[in-house]
């Protein structure tokens, strides 16, 4: 089985790194929308990978995109 590690932002689940196969190299798999353009992004450095989806997210929130502060 692989190695993951959940990534998240404010309490909201982005996705998840996927240590592949090779074990060099690092996949997002992004279950939130606003990180779907990030989906299958491979890098070798994990917290790289989360940089970029943590950011991603906060620009989405910033934007007014689909994020954690919904209202009921």
């Amino acid at each position: 089985m692989y190695e993951s590690h959940a990534v998240e932002s404010d309490g909201v689940f982005l996705g998840t790194i996927i240590l592949d196969v090779n074990r060099t190299s690092h996949r997002f798999y992004a279950t939130h929308d606003s990180v779907r353009a990030l989906h299958n992004q491979t890098l070798n450095e994990r917290r790289e990978l989360v940089r970029r989806a943590v950011t991603q997210f906060q620009r989405s929130a910033r934007n007014g995109g689909d994020h954690a502060h919904h209202t009921r």
